[in-house]
């Protein structure tokens, strides 16, 4: 097959959809890869890496969309690559398309194979090409939610582990899973009072075995949560419903009970973000201030660090691209039910059930 990665061209994205030693797997099994100029660079991957184990580099993103039989990059695509993408081209990449139904439609219109990473859901619910970046969303968060906690920042200008004879901040995370997990892990070795809520009594359970004493665990209910937040100095946000649109839990009602300099870092906002005041936001301009609340919602949080994550995805995507390359989309769906969840739209159909019936389109099962 022949394989194309392009270079990314969202606000500030700096990953790649693959490494060199991933291109290496391919090469040695046959296929093309054509790589984009300078695709690699930003993650620490210069093109003469790409080379060395047999990729070509095109000039252009044009080039690598017109000759790639299968596209995988990091980010959806975003306007400027619409009409690159053609009828039949598949595309493995991060889509959300709970979050934007603009792009829904153009990939609907373009007749392509697309194949999202975040629904790709094994049989035990796990997303495993969701895990590796909700490690580092989850890690970052809190690393983020420090700083802008600072005074220069907008922040109320409190230390996130305190000092003696000097109480910590308060972090409150909402959702107890891969991303909130890593969140209280980074926020408990700070020093920080964590507290997490999550609707999983049987989560809760276990995150209260395994997590350190400065980290306590709460049922989530509406009212849970507004009992916590006047005390709360650091909110994140990491609720998920796989390939739906994420729940308010926390509504602008709400705002005015917290302390003006608060942080809300809703880590959920690629699938649409679970504070009702949020709205995406890029590394060049990360925050906002409402109501006295600093809001923080980058999309592609781990776009700030790119080695680590480019590094950390190609570690989880690369088994499921080589089966796509060596038995194409339809075989490689038929024999893994997992990666066949990743089938959200293909061929002018919505193939993936919570899609269609967030839009009101009809739903065709893929295979």
């Amino acid at each position: 097959m022949i394989i194309g990665i392009p270079k990314e061209i969202k606000n500030n994205e700096n990953r790649v959809g693959m490494t060199p030693a991933g291109v290496a797997e391919l090469t040695r099994r046959g296929h093309q890869v054509y790589v984009q100029h300078e695709a690699g660079q930003n993650s620490g991957f210069a093109d003469e890496a790409y080379v060395a184990v047999g990729a070509a580099i095109l000039p252009t993103i044009e080039e690598t969309y017109a000759r790639a039989e299968m596209i995988v990059k990091v980010k959806e695509p975003i306007a400027p690559e619409y009409g690159l993408i053609r009828p039949g081209q598949v595309l493995f990449t991060y889509f959300h398309f709970a979050a934007d139904r603009t792009l829904t439609e153009a990939m609907l219109k373009s007749g392509a194979v697309c194949l999202a990473y975040e629904t790709v859901e094994k049989a035990d619910h796990s997303l495993p090409l969701l895990i590796p970046m909700s490690e580092v969303a989850g890690r970052m968060s809190v690393q983020e939610g420090a700083r802008f906690l600072e005074r220069p920042q907008g922040g109320k200008g409190i230390l996130l582990g305190g000092v003696p004879g000097v109480r910590p901040a308060r972090v409150l995370i909402l959702g107890g899973g891969t991303v909130g997990t890593n969140a209280a892990w980074m926020a408990a070795g700070l020093g920080a009072e964590v507290t997490i809520a999550d609707i999983n009594l049987d989560r809760l359970r276990y995150l209260s075995e395994i997590m350190p004493k400065n980290v306590t665990t709460l049922y989530s209910s509406s009212h849970n949560i507004r009992t916590e937040l006047p005390t709360t100095d650091l909110v994140i946000g990491s609720v998920l419903i796989p390939g739906d649109k994420a729940p308010h839990l926390i509504t602008r009602d709400m705002l005015p009970l917290m302390k003006p300099g608060s942080v809300l870092v809703d880590v959920a906002i690629d699938q649409g973000g679970c504070f009702e005041t949020s709205h995406p936001t890029t590394h060049s301009e990360p925050v906002y201030t409402l109501d006295g609340i600093v809001h923080y919602a980058v999309a592609n949080i781990p776009g700030a660090v790119p080695y680590t994550s480019t590094l950390a995805l190609t570690n989880a995507t690369l088994p499921y691209t080589i089966a796509l390359a060596g038995k194409g989309w339809k075989q490689a769906c038929q024999d893994d039910p997992a990666l066949a969840l990743g089938l959200n739209v293909v061929e002018g159909k919505v193939t993936y059930k919570a899609v269609a019936d967030l839009f009101g389109l009809p739903y065709e099962p893929a295979l």
